[in-house]
């Protein structure tokens, strides 16, 4: 990053004037549900600059967080999807578009006949500062020497520890809108690390984002218009996806990818890409005789935890994998078999998930099973099959 190119004030300078006038430039053709547009003011919806509809991924009384939130849109998307008994929250940096969006928070409580949605000021790779908090301290002890700056840094970092702007573990949806790119290279690990943290167990974060299909050079890097663009700050594809593992996520999934790129530059193509991936997989691994067969069609596959799943094939596997398994984007694949006989968690013994083993079909019956008898009523999955 060259020390003459300031990237956050690039994109606050660029996001200011688009708050105060529609920059098309900004944002790639998105489709989003009709349904929820109706009641949204159009100023918000102007306004909106994104690369695809993460609040598509929401569910009726979730708590999500939306990662640099600008206008609105999105968080008055989902606030009509989570309903009463959900809560909304965006974050955003810019002055500017934080005013648009919380402009219309009353007038969207109105119409819905319900209020679910606030808007905090923050850095998204630091979701435990609060800006707002900083801004007042700065208005009432402006510093003036050294010593005041560093008294300014102890308060806030005292403020991140015991009133963190989104707590650990608060949320159970994280979306963001062609936003990370805008974080500096060096920042972006720690911009997934706060999505992991905030998230739940179990949570999810669904995030539309701009991707290149060849690592960008330093000279686009040093472009402030194709930093504040949503360029030049984009990782590769493939690089995008392993940050979401290297943070500590499972069942990371492409979504949706833009066959046609939105920008091609010096022969470097920048398309849209949404990717889901999935906060669960810690936590100690018990035996208590469960199994899974994988469906196909392919003839193998293998998870995260690099255990190997074979067409057809009985593995045994931890409880923590098997109830992982049975959620997100896995169950459809597997077929889950449970013992007849369950082992309660007290009774559960340590199990070795750095192997990958069959699980005999006697394992999974009653302790001298030799039951010998004749057809069923249906062999098939409807009534009156056979």
């Amino acid at each position: 990053m060259s020390r003459s190119m300031d990237p956050e004030q690039a994109v606050r300078d660029r996001y200011s004037r688009a708050a105060d006038r529609v920059e098309l430039a900004l944002c790639c053709p998105t489709q989003y549900d009709p349904r929820y547009l109706e009641l949204i003011p159009a100023e918000v919806l102007e306004k909106d600059y994104g690369c695809g509809d993460p609040s598509a991924y929401a569910e009726p009384g979730q708590t999500v967080l939306d990662l640099g939130s600008g206008g609105g849109k999105i968080c008055y998307i989902a606030s009509q999807i989570v309903g009463p008994e959900g809560r909304v929250i965006g974050v955003d940096f810019n002055d500017d578009m934080l005013a648009v969006a919380e402009k219309y928070r009353g007038e969207m409580a109105d119409r819905l006949g319900y209020a679910n949605v606030e808007f905090r000021k923050g850095y998204i790779q630091n979701l435990r500062r609060d800006l707002r908090a900083v801004d007042r301290r700065l208005e009432q002890h402006p510093p003036r020497t050294s010593r005041d700056l560093a008294e300014l840094e102890a308060q806030a970092r005292e403020q991140e520890r015991e009133r963190p702007l989104v707590a650990d573990e608060s949320v159970d949806l994280v979306v963001s809108n062609c936003v990370l790119n805008l974080v500096r290279p060096e920042e972006k690990d720690r911009l997934f690390s706060e999505i992991y943290r905030v998230l739940r167990n179990g949570g999810r974060a669904v995030i539309s984002d701009i991707v290149a299909d060849e690592d960008v050079p330093q000279a686009m890097r040093d472009d402030p218009e194709l930093w504040s663009g949503c360029i030049s700050g984009a990782l590769r594809d493939e690089a995008f996806l392993s940050s979401f593992l290297r943070a500590g996520f499972h069942g990371v999934e492409v979504l949706s990818w833009s066959d046609d790129p939105w920008r091609t530059v010096d022969g470097i193509e920048f398309r849209s890409m949404t990717v889901s991936a999935y906060k669960g997989k810690v936590g100690p691994c018990w035996e208590r005789h469960q199994a899974v067969i994988y469906k196909g069609p392919w003839s193998a596959v293998e998870d995260d935890d690099h255990h190997r799943y074979e067409r057809g094939r009985r593995v045994a596997v931890c409880d923590k994998t098997f109830n992982l398994l049975r959620r997100g984007p896995y169950a459809a694949d597997l077929i889950f078999l449970e013992p007849s006989e369950a082992v309660s968690l007290d009774q559960a013994e340590p199990f070795d998930c750095s192997r990958t083993e069959d699980r005999h079909p006697r394992e999974l019956k009653e302790r001298g099973y030799r039951v010998t008898g004749g057809a069923s009523e249906c062999c098939g999955s409807d009534a009156g099959c056979c």
